[in-house]
């Protein structure tokens, strides 16, 4: 399988928007949430389509250079996303060059190596320091494993792990590495 993480075009937007809602289902399930009264799963009920719920995401297009929106493809075909945000947007400590804020495979993708490899290639193309936040509850086992698995792969284990606390979004397990492009 070929593997591409690649920048995604305004002109292409619309692919990870159609992608994006079947991520927040499956976090529906990590998070304990459920979709609104309109069945949109945003936390409130002033979002009533895809469309506005969409529109939040505009941003990730207007700061190119800081807010990195890439799709993953496999031979060809939207198979993910991947957002990467820079400073000002990212809540992180400022040593910290790179946030991965959302990574996502459809769910016919995963447990294939794709996903650590889409890790491996975003990581290559932004070499500094990073760092990503995940759900550290039992129903989220299968994401915790994951990261752990690929940073081992990808970085050869040379990270860091720790429990924290997100102001909005409450306990987090906070992985932080850095990769250097070697000579």
């Amino acid at each position: 399988m070929n593997v591409v993480v690649e920048l995604c075009s305004k002109k292409h937007k619309f692919i990870l928007n159609n992608i994006y809602p079947l991520y927040l289902h499956d976090l529906s399930e990590v998070w304990m949430h459920k979709s609104n009264r309109y069945g949109v799963f945003e936390e409130d009920d002033h979002t009533r389509t895809l469309t506005e719920q969409n529109r939040v995401f505009d941003i990730w297009w207007k700061h190119p250079g800081v807010l990195f929106p890439y799709m993953i493809k496999v031979d060809g075909i939207p198979a993910g996303l991947a957002f990467v945000a820079t400073r000002p947007y990212i809540p992180c400590p400022p040593f910290i060059d790179y946030y991965l804020n959302e990574f996502f495979l459809l769910r016919y993708y995963r447990g294939r190596g794709i996903g650590e490899e889409a890790v491996r290639l975003l990581i290559e193309m932004m070499p500094g320091h990073w760092e990503l936040q995940t759900n550290p509850t039992d129903r989220n086992e299968r994401a915790i494993h994951f990261w752990r698995k690929t940073l081992r792969a990808c970085i050869k284990g040379n990270y860091t792990e720790e429990l924290g606390c997100h102001p909005e979004d409450g306990e987090k397990l906070i992985f932080r590495f850095i990769h250097k492009i070697e000579q």
